[in-house]
């Protein structure tokens, strides 16, 4: 197991021979056996959720084995980074049984695709999904295996969030609101669109479109104080973290702190330009960033509350961010090198860190 190795204070002589050394969390395996596994979610009771990108949904306590696949997925066009994506349970799980999930819809040509939403209900014997709907289409679908985004998250109100990407060939239509390419969209559970959202009165623009200028978000979550938070792959460097607002435009492909891979500028080559949001936190070269939280409870102690923490993919390791009052990033820590392909991190209801690592097929948990 890999450890965290954190800077202690100097201590003197005397307390050093009445202190104990404090111990440095670690990490617990909760589940294994997994295949490509990309997310992780909680179920009343202690169950853990879990999607598996090749299309597999599946159950299980921890220390137990997966279950069988659960029956019921609509069909999904698996392939590149294409797949069954995130899940996550509606807040009033324990009454309705509800979940949402989004995956990589095929279209009815057999070659284009793209990021969609559905609802479902989860039977009580965790066998099978019934009232299948996709209440959300990404527009246009397009002839791409990559950049799907699909992370979300359920606001203090209700609505739903969802990431998505631009799907790599179509970049620069994440500036124009006339699709659903590199946005964060907002829409009721039932995939309707709130009247406040902002571009509803905008000729032209889509109507779910919540923030537009993204390029890959694979991060998306709501912090104690309800404001979003999201984090975005950059291209060959300039990963972001940012907050999200409503109608604000967040760069891409325009601004970057990133360059095209093997070389050379994207576009102008500019990291800055008027009207457009510049990232709290940069990353250059890039961690490739998968999994995103921001903790709430004291499990760990005051040092790692309201953190950010973040996986990295390219890396292997957990980052955990701290922003001072202003946003300014004030710490950043690399947590477990040589952990592998960090995909999910999510705080679980016991407050304790949860990872899904990728390529060993587990999920986590950090143990104070």
């Amino acid at each position: 197991m890999s450890l965290v190795h954190r800077a202690l204070p100097v201590l003197s002589l005397v307390l050093a021979a009445v202190l104990p050394a404090q111990a440095a969390p670690r990490l617990e395996t909760v589940i294994e056996g997994l295949k490509t596994p990309w997310a992780v979610a909680f179920l009343p009771g202690g169950t853990l959720l879990v999607t598996e990108r090749d299309g597999r949904m599946r159950t299980a306590q921890p220390g137990g084995k997966p279950s069988a696949p659960i029956q019921g997925l609509p069909a999904i066009d698996v392939g590149g980074q294409g797949g069954l994506l995130d899940v996550q349970p509606d807040s009033d799980f324990a009454r309705s049984r509800t979940l949402y999930f989004c995956f990589a819809e095929p279209g009815e040509d057999g070659k284009t695709n793209s990021t969609a939403l559905a609802r479902a209900r989860l039977s009580e014997d965790l066998k099978r999904l019934t009232d299948v709907k996709v209440i959300f289409s990404q527009k246009p679908k397009v002839e791409s295996k990559l950049h799907f985004g699909c992370r979300i998250a359920e606001a203090p109100d209700g609505k739903l969030f969802l990431s998505l990407g631009e799907r790599f060939t179509q970049m620069a239509r994440a500036q124009t609101l006339d699709n659903h390419l590199g946005k964060i969209v907002r829409v009721g559970k039932d995939g309707s669109v709130p009247a406040d959202n902002p571009f509803v009165n905008t000729p032209g623009a889509l109507p779910e479109i919540w923030s537009y200028g993204h390029r890959n978000s694979q991060g998306l979550v709501f912090d104690a104080q309800g404001r979003l938070w999201q984090h975005e792959h950059g291209p060959q460097g300039g990963d972001e973290l940012n907050l999200i607002r409503p109608k604000l435009n967040y760069g891409w492909p325009v601004i970057t702190y990133g360059e095209n891979y093997g070389g050379g500028k994207i576009g102008e080559g500019i990291a800055a330009k008027a009207g457009m949001e510049q990232p709290l936190v940069k990353w250059v070269p890039s961690i490739a960033p998968s999994g995103l939280a921001r903790l709430r409870s004291d499990r760990y102690g005051p040092g790692w509350q309201g953190s950010f923490f973040i996986g990295s993919l390219k890396f292997g390791y957990l980052e955990r961010v701290r922003l001072d009052a202003d946003n300014r990033p004030v710490e950043q820590e690399r947590l477990f090198p040589d952990t592998g392909r960090l995909r999910d991190v999510r705080e679980g209801p016991d407050g304790l860190l949860y990872l899904v690592l990728e390529n060993a097929g587990r999920v986590v948990r950090v143990e104070p």
